[in-house]
């Protein structure tokens, strides 16, 4: 009974208490704490390290934005500084003592006046609660509730990402995680809130050991901000697979059965003339991009100009200053939603560098630009020019090539990215149409003067490009004076495609099995395979020419390898673009009706061309490199150790000449017969017999490797070289599960004829042709013995290749 009544007591006690807590109120809970006012009213408490939130917008939508204002360094593991996460459309939703943060699913809706049509819909799909929380106290229709376990989690999944990349398994530690006051702020529109988290874990891989003092502890910040929804006066407008922009889709299934229940709209920021009806106006409010004041001297300059490029484009949309960049005030807070931001973001090794946005998921309003720039990126053109112009000679002044060309280079990034953030896709194939897009990723134009000196002058484009005029009149232009948007719309497609400008974006030009025989990354002009060939006889001409002027005066002598890499492997990017003409086809995102080809194979003649092309790129004198050279690249000295940036050897501590080589040709030959290419070629064949069929390019292939007989030096052991690369790519298509039947069976014909020509080289005099038919015949018995488990010597790879030289983003990612 005793039991019973001390039992009793207690409860009471229990819920006196809480009631005294609520009627306390929150004036009451929160006296002596820290109160910032804004969108949410956060109160800080600084005894008990809480941050208690004020919510006066029960069952209202907002946006949530997750990011990491401080990453982790490193590229390969791609959690950078100011790194944004998902954006999501959210609410607080009371349930007795319960406040739960909801996300609605905006991917499927009912766009109707019908109540019972809209619930229909909502009730049907999935929502997600993404976080819980208790009520602390309670005044009429204001809620007091804890944040700081909401803040104090891994909440941009960063464990996962570590785990991913074999790093090691991590948890967040909240013993030594806090709230960072720093960036915690209110503002009138967006609620900011940040915390300090601590990762612990058993570190497993070497990267995060790179980049951290103690890999037991990966300490970050994690960003929070809560976001009122534009008003509903913003005009979505409709999304064109030829106009360049990103997408926001969801499906209605409030339309009318006979029309496409998908909707499309196109992703871009408000933009309205203060005069509609004027040819040229002024913008209500023009779009204006802030430069962090972290990037130092030249790069704040270039990026300020390159980024100011996009003025051009708005002015041909119909605006004056619409479009405007300027140096992040030193009292402005850059996670202020007012501000679109262009951040320079540094990581141990060089990277990608991306454009995000914050974006309404409701609407495609981009309502922040998020510019992430890797500040490796100008050191590495540098390098490049280096190798180029060869400046450090002994009693000569050095020359400012290498600094301009970075600069250059630095200003056409920043649009380029700037561009991502308008809403813009990559346009791959702007390149071969006179450099029409800063969308396109860039290779630099280099070309030789009269009197053999490097040009470097044109390297990079000085504006914005035709291409990029054309995707903001589409994305931007006012339509406030027209009668019908749609046809107003089709109209500027149709001027677009009548000035010859076309779009193809990263999903036909990535792949190394891609088609199309103008898109493509880093590549140039407006002839793949003539584009080539020039680059081949620059690239003869530095490598010939190349010795310790590309180094500093105090440099060791083994760092010319690393001015050696850009230089040797300037031809790269091309030999894969000259590869995509083989088994090419021709195509646009044609509209049914709008007069553009829809499709058309490459011609015979241009697939030959192409096919020579790239074959003079892995003769025995394209690949030497003079002895002259090789014989001033020592082993690399204590305090330089090898790293990923230069190539790889065979044979240990010293330089390798014909490994380089082989990570050259082995990469021609790997585009060259690349599963996916081979079945076009045999496709394409079949209906059309004047094209090259895969039987026809292989037998070319052996008539220049295997039937050529080596010469008995340097250049003997790179043909020998070549030939075995040629046959691994043979037993490796014959392999591939990825290739059709009859492109494996043409293979294993062909492979059937190397033997009989490797059986007699085995019976002749030349010990080392008969040593090397002795090898492969020993290769392709194991393949013959047993295809399914045959695995062959992977060649050497490349150094690095994007973002190395002519890189700076990654897969795109890029929004």
């Amino acid at each position: 009974m005793k039991k019973f009544y001390i039992t009793f007591i207690a409860l009471i006690t229990v819920s006196i208490l809480s009631y005294a807590q609520n009627a306390e109120g929150i004036d009451g809970k929160t006296k002596g704490f820290t109160k910032q006012a804004g969108y949410f009213n956060t109160y800080w408490d600084d005894k008990t390290g809480r941050l208690l939130l004020e919510i006066n917008k029960l069952n209202q939508e907002f946006l949530y934005v997750e990011s990491m204002p401080a990453g982790v360094g490193s590229n390969d593991l791609g959690l950078d500084r100011g790194q944004l996460g998902d954006t999501k459309i959210v609410k607080f939703v009371k349930s007795g003592p319960k406040i739960l943060l909801i996300q609605p699913n905006y991917d499927y809706r009912a766009v109707s006046n019908n109540a019972d049509e809209r619930r229909s819909v909502e009730e049907a799909f999935a929502q997600s609660v993404i976080w819980g929380f208790k009520a602390e106290a309670i005044d009429g229709d204001r809620i007091l509730i804890d944040m700081t376990p909401f803040l104090m989690r891994d909440s941009h999944q960063l464990s996962a990402s570590l785990a991913r990349s074999g790093q090691g398994a991590y948890r967040a530690d909240e013993s030594r995680s806090a709230i960072y006051m720093g960036n915690t702020k209110s503002f009138p529109y967006n609620t900011e809130m940040e915390a300090t988290i601590t990762l612990a874990g058993s570190a497993s891989g070497r990267e995060i050991g790179t980049v951290t003092p103690d890999a037991s502890f990966v300490t970050v910040r994690m960003h929070h901000s809560f976001i009122q929804l534009p008003d509903a006066q913003y005009k979505p407008r409709a999304f064109d697979p030829r106009s360049g922009f990103f997408s926001t889709d969801y499906m209605d299934f409030a339309t009318a059965i006979d029309q496409p229940i998908v909707k499309r709209l196109i992703n871009r920021h408000r933009l309205e003339k203060k005069d509609p009806g004027a040819a040229i106006s002024e913008a209500v409010k023009p779009i204006i991009y802030y430069v962090d004041r972290g990037a130092p001297e030249p790069v704040r300059s270039a990026l300020l100009e390159g980024a100011a490029w996009w003025n051009q484009a708005f002015e041909a949309a119909g605006y004056k200053n619409a479009f405007q960049v300027k140096l992040l005030p030193e009292d402005a807070d850059p996670m202020d939603i007012r501000y679109n931001i262009i951040q320079w973001v540094h990581r141990s090794s060089r990277g990608w560098s991306y454009g995000s946005s914050v974006t309404d998921p409701r609407t495609g309003e981009i309502i922040k630009g998020q510019v992430s720039l890797g500040s490796l990126r100008d050191r590495q053109d540098f390098l490049i020019a280096e190798g180029l112009v060869q400046p450090y000679v002994d009693g000569k002044p050095v020359s400012d090539k290498m600094l301009k060309l970075a600069v250059a280079r630095l200003r056409q990034l920043a649009a380029h990215e700037v561009g991502h953030t308008l809403g813009l896709y990559h346009n791959y194939v702007a390149s071969t149409n006179k450099r029409a897009s800063v969308m396109d990723y860039p290779p630099p134009t280099v070309s030789v003067k009269a009197d053999g000196t490097i040009d470097l002058s044109d390297a990079y484009t000085a504006e914005i490009g035709s291409w990029d005029k054309r995707a903001i009149i589409y994305g931007y232009a006012d339509l406030t004076q027209s009668k019908d948007d749609g046809q107003a719309l089709k109209a500027i497609i149709a001027e677009t495609l009548k000035q010859g400008e076309i779009f193809i974006a990263d999903a036909d030009s990535r792949p190394a099995g891609s088609a199309h025989p103008k898109a493509h990354l880093w590549d140039s002009g407006t002839d793949a395979a003539d584009e080539l060939n020039r680059l081949m006889v620059l690239r003869k001409q530095v490598i010939n020419n190349f010795s310790e002027n590309a180094i500093r005066q105090d440099a060791p002598m083994a760092t010319i390898e690393e001015v050696l890499v850009p230089a040797y492997l300037i031809h790269r990017y091309q030999v894969e673009a000259a590869s995509k003409v083989l088994g090419g086809l021709y195509y646009t995102y044609a509209i049914k009706n709008d007069g553009q080809q829809v499709t058309r194979m490459v011609p015979a003649a241009q697939q030959w061309k192409a096919f020579d092309a790239l074959m003079k790129t892995i003769t025995p004198d394209a690949l030497a490199l003079p002895e002259a050279l090789i014989a001033k690249i020592p082993p690399r000295p204590v305090g330089y150790p090898r790293t990923r940036e230069l190539f790889k050897s065979r044979t240990g501590l010293t330089f390798d000449p014909i490994g380089a080589a082989e990570s050259a040709a082995s990469t021609t030959l790997s585009f060259m017969l690349q599963p996916q290419r081979a079945a076009r070629l045999v496709e394409y064949h079949a209906r059309n017999a004047a094209l090259p069929s895969l039987e026809q390019v292989l037998d070319k292939m052996i008539a220049q490797t295997w039937k050529v007989t080596p010469t008995a030096d340097y250049k003997g052991e790179l043909q020998r070289m070549v030939n075995n690369q040629m046959l691994k790519q043979l037993l490796g298509l014959a392999a591939s599960t990825q290739a059709p039947e009859s492109v494996r069976s043409i293979a294993l014909l062909k492979i059937d004829e190397l033997k009989s020509l490797m059986q007699i080289q085995q019976r002749g005099t030349n010990s080392l042709q008969r040593a090397n038919a002795l090898f492969c015949l020993s290769q392709i018995k194991q393949f013959e013995d047993n295809p399914d488990k045959f695995q062959l010597t992977q060649p050497l790879v490349m150094p690095d290749g994007s973002p190395i030289g002519m890189g700076d983003e990654t897969e795109c990612p890029a929004r």
